[in-house]
């Protein structure tokens, strides 16, 4: 697959660049991340929510939640979760799925390791909707697709919301499995907010820069293009890649696989995005990284 044949779009020196203006929807799967980061630091910079102090009860910290060291488990590694889906199941209640995962038996103590969490993500979605008093949907179009002049992402609640998407929904895949919420929009959308999000006066500097601070992770993975891996809040880091430093975000459901990335050693800065009905995602971000030289 080359860049060409993904559904794509890129941002050059903050001006949108090509892309298909009639594109339809894609689903973002976990590049939703980067937005509940974003509306989770913009009610840490409106004093709303603290990024360092334990939440109620639990020993962990929400930059931990954001950053994937809380110590908590997920539930993509669940055989009964897959099967689930793939019998077009109704999701399971939140109280069931963190039954299921024993979501208070963390895997190692806060801050002493990494493992990526859905649930995780979970709890920050529930963070900001107990600071807010509104749904996830109307919480980020308020805190950052408003502020950031992308209106059209939008949640997704049911299969049917995913058959306006570029590839349908002939599985009935319900987005609801996705316990931390499915955002949709056009990739030129997914373009803009990555590149607004990061270049934009939205989030305090000292807030994007602990955004795009990178955890450390190793050296490249398989499959994968980066030469480094790190995770900030919210967002996937390589500090080496082909194109210099780059910060965003993959994510991968049935059927496709979602990237965008900032590549802001560029000059001018470029930021890219890819989606493709396929499950591969290493083969997804080698077209994101193609579409800075591939659109010059």
């Amino acid at each position: 697959m080359s860049a060409s044949q993904a559904l794509t779009a890129i941002v050059r020196g903050g001006e949108l660049g090509d892309h298909d203006p009639l594109s339809p929807p894609v689903p973002w799967w976990s590049l939703t991340k980067v937005a509940l980061a974003a509306g989770a630091l913009a009610l840490v910079a409106g004093g709303r929510l603290a990024l360092d102090a334990s939440l109620a009860g639990r020993p962990y910290t929400l930059r931990q939640l954001l950053q994937h060291t809380a110590g908590l488990p997920d539930y993509g590694g669940l055989g009964a979760y897959h099967e689930a889906v793939a019998r077009q199941s109704e999701p399971w209640s939140v109280d069931d799925l963190l039954r299921r995962v024993s979501a208070d038996e963390l895997r190692f103590a806060p801050g002493q390791g990494w493992a990526y969490s859905n649930v995780g993500y979970l709890f920050v979605r529930r963070l900001i909707e107990d600071a807010t008093g509104e749904e996830m949907d109307a919480a980020l179009r308020r805190l950052v697709f408003g502020p950031l002049r992308v209106p059209g992402v939008r949640l997704v609640r049911a299969p049917s919301d995913l058959t306006v998407t570029a590839w349908g929904n002939e599985a009935r895949y319900h987005p609801g499995w996705v316990y931390h919420g499915l955002l949709i929009g056009t990739p030129a959308e997914a373009a803009l907010f990555l590149d607004r999000l990061l270049s934009s006066p939205l989030l305090p500097a000292v807030l994007r820069g602990a955004m795009e601070a990178p955890y450390p992770l190793g050296g490249p993975i398989p499959g994968r293009p980066w030469r480094t891996a790190g995770y900030g809040l919210g967002l996937m880091i390589d500090v080496e890649s082909p194109r210099g430093r780059c910060c965003g975000h993959t994510g991968q459901g049935p059927d496709s696989t979602a990237a965008a990335y900032r590549f802001a050693d560029l000059d001018p800065p470029c930021t890219a995005a890819a989606f493709a009905p396929v499950e591969d995602q290493g083969l997804v971000e080698r077209a994101v990284l193609a579409l800075p030289e591939a659109m010059s």
